[in-house]
C-alpha cells in the first residue's frame, strides 16, 4: 500500500510553497486589452477549490488548516480587493462566466460579494449566458457551478455529458494534449472534485479502471508532472481508488525541497513572475492530489482495522 505519511508530505510541502508566494496571485488591471483581463483571475480560483477541497476532506493539521485560510484570506482581501475585481471582471466582460467559477468556491468558504452575486442571477436569465459557445466538459462544468451556486442548470449536466470525449469512450491512444486535461476536467466536474465518486456513470467508471493506469506510466515515463497529478486525482476520485505506489513515489521524489511541482521534467529558469506562471498549476494541482489521496489511504487503513 502506497505510504500515507509520503503523500500527505507532498500536499504539506506544496501549500508551504503557495503560501510564500502567494503574491504571485496577481491580477493585471492595466494589461493591453488584446490579452484580457480576465486571463489572471484562474489562478485565484483554482487556489480557492483546492482549498476548499482540503477543508472538506479533513486531512488538514492545524498548520496546514492555517496556511490554507491565510491564502484564501490574502486571495480575497488583496488580489480580489474584496471581491471588488470580480465585479470589475463581470462588468468588463458582463457574458464571462470567469468571475462567476472564481467566485463559487469563495461563497462555499464562507466569503461574500452582493454585487456580482446580483450580477449572476441576472445574467442567468439571459439566452446569451446559456448560448455562449463553449466545449463539452467546459459547458458541463459551467452548470456544475451553477448548481453549487443554487441556480437551475442551463443545460442540464445530465444533457451535457454525453457530449464529452471521456463519455464517448474513444480510442484511448489518442488521449494527448488538450483532450488528456478534457479527460480530468471531466472527471473533477462529474464528481464535484471529488466530492462524489457516485458521481460518475458505470461505462466511464470502467473505460478508466482499465485506461487511467496506462495513462499514468505513460505520462510518468514522459515526467509531465502537471497533467500526472491530475490523473492522479482522478484515481482519488473513482470508486476504488488504486493510489499507484511507482507513481507516486515519483511524483513526490520530483517535488522540490521547497514544495514547488516543475510542469515537465525540471524547474524552469527566469524571473520570479515567469517562474510563478509556469510552477503555480503544477503545484496547485500536487496538492489537490495529495488532499484527496490522503483521505482516500486513511480511509482504506481505517475500514481495514
Amino acid at each position: 500500500m502506497t505510504d500515507t505519511r509520503l503523500i500527505h508530505n507532498v500536499g504539506v510541502r506544496a501549500l508551504e510553497w503557495l503560501w510564500s508566494h502567494r503574491h504571485g496571485f496577481r491580477l493585471e488591471p492595466d494589461v493591453d486589452p488584446e490579452i484580457g483581463f480576465l486571463e489572471r483571475f484562474k489562478p485565484v480560483g483554482e487556489l480557492a477549490l483546492v482549498c476548499r477541497v482540503l477543508f472538506r476532506e479533513g486531512v488538514a493539521g492545524s498548520r496546514q488548516a492555517q496556511l490554507a485560510r491565510q491564502l484564501l484570506d490574502h486571495a480575497w482581501r488583496e488580489t480580489l480587493d474584496g471581491g471588488r475585481m470580480l465585479v470589475r471582471g463581470q462588468r468588463t466582460e458582463p457574458i464571462s462566466p470567469i468571475p462567476f467559477e472564481v467566485y463559487v468556491p469563495f461563497k462555499e468558504l464562507g466569503y461574500s460579494q452582493p454585487e456580482l452575486e446580483r450580477a449572476v442571477v441576472l445574467n442567468h436569465r439571459l439566452d446569451s449566458w446559456a448560448a455562449c459557445e463553449k466545449i463539452p466538459n467546459r459547458r458541463l462544468g459551467m452548470s456544475a457551478f451553477e448548481r453549487r451556486f443554487g441556480l437551475t442548470p442551463r443545460p442540464p449536466e445530465t444533457d451535457l455529458v454525453g457530449e464529452t470525449w471521456l463519455a464517448r469512450t474513444p480510442e484511448p491512444w489518442t488521449v494527448d494534449g488538450h483532450i488528456a486535461y478534457d479527460v480530468t476536467h471531466t472527471v473533477f466536474h462529474l464528481t464535484d472534485w471529488g466530492e462524489n465518486p457516485d458521481g460518475l456513470p458505470p461505462g466511464i467508471v470502467d473505460y478508466l479502471a482499465t485506461w487511467l493506469p496506462v495513462w499514468i506510466d505513460d505520462w510518468l515515463d514522459l515526467e509531465r508532472w502537471d497533467l500526472l497529478g491530475e490523473l492522479l486525482v482522478v484515481d482519488a476520485c473513482l470508486p476504488r481508488p488504486t493510489l499507484d505506489e511507482p507513481a507516486w513515489q515519483s511524483f513526490a521524489a520530483a517535488q522540490q525541497p521547497d514544495g514547488a511541482m516543475p510542469a515537465i521534467r525540471t524547474m524552469p529558469e527566469g524571473e520570479p513572475d515567469e517562474v510563478f506562471d509556469i510552477v503555480y498549476h503544477p503545484t496547485l494541482v500536487a496538492a489537490f492530489a495529495s488532499f484527496l489521496a490522503t483521505s482516500r489511504s486513511l480511509s482504506r487503513l481505517a475500514h481495514a482495522s
